[in-house]
């Protein structure tokens, strides 16, 4: 057991929450998403935002009344079973060879941005991050809370700035917006929904709180609150700025402060980048020793090198993560389309998670989930086409994993 005074309150929760949920896409996905929607990407913002506070209650009541390191996955196992469980662990394994590359190409677009790079550099920056990446985590993975909150409070405070100031100037002469679409704001919302993957994230670090039943509501809800409110103060800052440009935040950065935007979004963008994927690239090599070692994946991965790290894992999802960036680099996906296939697997989560507390919770908390099962189907639908990747996954692992933890109870002495 830690030492009470090891262990972490809301503030600080909240802090680690923000850093999870910001990354460097605050300054990318408000202007994809007005790229979509235009005008009504604003709209769409704050629709999200509304809906997903429910769903984020939901969460901070599952996490603090069943604490565990091991969060939706153990929700739903302790509601569905051991099978439910290990499937929904098993689209958590599946999702970020898919979404760290998505964070990868986000990343290096801060780089082309700062070190003015042309096309052609692209993949190759790309393939050098992942082999950082390998260089990162041989030892172990060492970046810290407090180094991870440091980026996160300069990037939030860079953005309220921009807010501000962009408040004081003279209103800009507004584009004239087009009808309203509903299939493009549900779009809009659908991607959008990028920005707020991690609120489940302080479920798995419950038992590392003082007090998981007093802090852990206001602490994640105070989080995507906060989060919600920059998003929303990104999105307004460029309404009216030429979506065209790699990164137009750049250009709004230049016309508030008077110039070296490129230089500050671009470094703040390739440092919240790196540390974000490599904080996920050592979790999830992690988790595929940690199914090895249960069995669920062959016993290949349960290994440790000579500095305690998972390398044989570690190496195999740099491999697959590689293999995505190629394959994005020559074919006609791009970062929307992987942001969409993230999404729609998060969305069975989030929806898998929602079912368990309809078991879990009291009836009181009933309105709620109903609400997140609802918010998780809008979603679903806005996404379209893109929650095919997530509904093979489930198609294929439900039934194996069912086959497997079958053979597995016949195989004891006594079934």
């Amino acid at each position: 057991m830690s030492h009470s005074s090891q262990k972490i309150g809301r503030w600080h929760g909240a802090g680690l929450l923000t850093t999870t949920l910001l990354g460097t896409s605050v300054f990318i996905l408000p202007q994809m998403t007005i790229g979509l929607a235009g005008h009504y990407a604003l709209l769409s913002w704050i629709l999200l935002i509304l809906a997903i506070l429910p769903v984020a209650m939901v969460f901070a009541k599952l996490s603090s009344q069943y604490p565990h390191a091991g969060g939706p996955a153990f929700f739903v196992e302790k509601a569905f079973g051991v099978t439910a469980g290990r499937t929904i662990g098993m689209l958590f394994l599946f999702v970020v060879p898919i979404g760290a590359p998505a964070a990868i190409i986000m990343t290096y677009w801060f780089i082309e941005t700062l070190l003015q790079l042309n096309a052609a550099w692209s993949l190759p920056v790309q393939l050098a991050i992942v082999g950082l990446l390998l260089v990162l985590n041989y030892r172990g993975v060492q970046f810290s809370a407090t180094l991870q909150l440091g980026l996160t409070l300069i990037i939030t405070l860079v953005v309220c700035a921009l807010v501000i100031g962009g408040s004081l100037m003279p209103a800009p002469a507004t584009l004239t917006s087009s009808a309203f679409q509903l299939d493009s704001t549900l779009a809009a919302m659908g991607l959008a929904f990028w920005s707020f993957l991690g609120i489940e994230a302080l479920s798995h670090l419950a038992n590392d709180f003082r007090d998981p039943k007093r802090d852990l509501v206001p602490a994640i809800m105070l989080g995507t609150l906060l989060v919600g409110v920059i998003y929303i103060g990104c999105t307004y800052l460029l309404l009216d700025v030429s979506t065209e440009n790699t990164l137009a935040m750049v250009a709004v950065f230049d016309q508030i402060v008077g110039g070296n935007g490129a230089y500050v979004i671009g470094v703040l963008g390739v440092a919240g980048g790196l540390a974000t994927v490599n904080v996920y690239t050592a979790s999830l090599s992690r988790l595929t020793w940690s199914l090895s070692q249960d069995g669920v994946l062959p016993a290949y991965f349960n290994t440790l090198n000579r500095y305690g790290v998972p390398q044989r894992a570690l190496q195999a999802i740099l491999l697959i993560m590689s293999m995505t960036l190629i394959i994005t680099h020559f074919s006609t996906h791009n970062l929307e389309d992987l942001i969409g296939w993230v999404n729609g697997v998060f969305v069975l989560i989030y929806l898998a998670s929602m079912l368990a507390a309809l078991k879990l919770l009291s009836p009181a908390h009933r309105p709620l989930v109903y609400f997140g099962c609802l918010f998780c189907s809008i979603i679903a639908l806005g996404l379209g086409s893109k929650m095919l990747y997530a509904l093979a996954l489930f198609t294929l692992f439900a039934p194996l994993l069912w086959y497997q933890q079958r053979h597995f109870s016949l195989k004891r002495p006594g079934c």
